[in-house]
Order: C-alpha cells, then structure tokens, then sequence
C-alpha cells in the first residue's frame, strides 16, 4: 500500500504548548464542575485562620449588642481589633507555617487514633491464652 503520509506542513505554525493548554482547560473544567458539585474547596490553613477570626470577630459583635452597654461595646470592638490587628501580620508573613502546624495536627491525630485502637482491641479480644491464669474469677451473687 503506497497510501499517503500525514506529513505536517512546515510553513503551518505549531502550538508547543498545545498539550499544557490542553491539559490546563481540562483541569480548570473539572475543578469548575467540582466547585458546583461540592462548594468552594477549604483555602489554605492561614487563609482559614483569617477566616476564623473574622467569624469570630463578627460573632462577639453581633452578641455584645443588646447585653452591652455603649462604653461595653466600645471595649469589645477595640478588642477585636486589636486580635485582628496581631494575628494579621502573623499570617501574612508565615503562611506556610499555618499548613504545616495542620499537617502536623492531622499527623497527631493520626497517631493517636491508632495507639487508642490498639489499646481497644487488646481490651476487647479478651486475655490471650498462655496457659492457666494466675487470675481467679469472684462471683459477687
């Protein structure tokens, strides 16, 4: 068979990036589809952070409202300006320290949940058999 060869033409300009935008478009896609089927994904951990403090931040000040008085409200709202006012430059200039405290967090965690599991499981498999027990079993009736 002498069929024809499917020889690019020179003279056509060729996309080197064509697999990368591509690739890109699929992604942007997927995470578009994502975002209506699940909701905004969780931002990073100072992002969260700074999240918090504004939930928190605008909680006291909506609840200290009716119990407060003027000068009470006064106090709080400086309050909360000034723990906004530290924890801000904190998280501006250590981002990256927030994600590996919640790495490190969830590590913990982990740990923890699996010395606690094995402590369950030797607790509920009932004592092993080694021989006769040096245990003697009371009956309280």
């Amino acid at each position: 068979m002498g069929g024809a060869r499917n020889v690019p033409d020179p003279r056509e300009a060729v996309d080197d990036d064509a697999w990368a935008k591509a690739c890109a478009e699929d992604l942007a896609a997927e995470k578009a589809r994502r975002r209506q089927e699940y909701g905004t994904p969780p931002g990073s951990a100072a992002e969260e952070l700074r999240r918090l403090v504004d939930a928190v931040a605008d909680k006291l000040g909506g609840v200290q409202g009716p119990l407060a008085g003027f000068a009470a409200q006064g106090a709080v709202q400086q309050f909360i300006d000034q723990a906004k006012a530290a924890v801000e430059p904190v998280i501006e200039r250590n981002p990256d320290v927030f994600d590996h405290l919640a790495a490190a967090g969830s590590e913990l965690l982990a740990a923890y949940r699996s010395a606690v599991e094995g402590q369950e499981r030797r607790w509920t498999d009932g004592p092993e058999d080694n021989g006769p027990s040096t245990n003697e079993h009371i009956d309280l009736d």
